[in-house]
């Protein structure tokens, strides 16, 4: 790095220079200046508007709100199966989740506001499962990792259970078991989803709505079973 000096005019506009590439009227020097005149009241009206427009942003409550809400989501410290092996990795060093502010797991379902499905679910798994995600903070989210979590995958047996059937979920992330990255596609598909520009879906995309499988009566409060087989049926694994 090549720091250089540029001199100024009377008016703070700097002299273009040859060791400065023919120099710079908005340097870091020149915007110092303009920030002095502006808190002094000294600068014009008309600079003193560019000066607000550069520096304003304005938007809604609610974008602001799901602009904070997408960019400092806290995933509970669970694992699950075989899965929570590659989502361990997602703060570390090589994916570093800390860029999109979902680096800080939380022990504590009181202190979480993402619940990250790691791996198959069992029967007896559920409600314990279920108690988790009922204790965290509103807002909440939950992500379906790998094939296990979703339609049983290799484990499609009494044992196991989607978990589409007793909780509801935001994000799939296909794979047994799914890379670190793809966890980290499905955690930015959903800071998309919170932040009000997800893209269409699978069924807008081939005009496949209204083709879900729905077990039991979806007009009943807490049943979120959506999109999944009857108990015995081996369809999707």
């Amino acid at each position: 790095m090549e720091v250089t000096r540029d001199k100024l005019h009377g008016d703070g506009a700097a002299v273009p220079t040859a060791a400065a590439g023919g120099g710079d009227d908005l340097g870091f020097r020149v915007r110092q200046l303009r920030a002095r005149d502006m808190l002094r009241g000294d600068i014009p009206d008309d600079e003193l508007q560019a000066y607000v427009e550069e520096r304003v942003l304005t938007t809604t409550l609610d974008k602001a709100l799901a602009w904070a809400r997408g960019n400092s989501m806290f995933p509970a410290t669970f694992g699950l199966a075989c899965c929570a092996i590659e989502m361990m990795s997602l703060p570390a060093a090589r994916l570093d989740s800390a860029r999109f502010g979902s680096e800080a797991f939380r022990a504590s379902p009181r202190q979480a506001d993402l619940l990250i499905l790691s791996g198959r679910v069992s029967i007896k798994m559920a409600p314990v499962i279920r108690r988790i995600y009922d204790q965290m903070l509103e807002p909440r989210w939950a992500i379906a990792m790998g094939a296990c979590c979703s339609s049983m995958g290799v484990f499609n047996n009494y044992a196991i259970v989607p978990a589409d059937k007793f909780m509801p979920i935001d994000v799939h992330v296909p794979g047994c078991p799914p890379r670190p990255e793809a966890l980290m596609h499905g955690v930015l598909k959903l800071r998309s989803r919170i932040q009000g520009d997800a893209p269409d879906g699978w069924r807008e995309r081939y005009d496949a709505v209204g083709t879900e499988e729905v077990v039991g009566d979806a007009d009943l409060p807490g049943v979120n079973a959506i999109n999944v087989f009857q108990s015995g049926e081996t369809q999707g694994a």
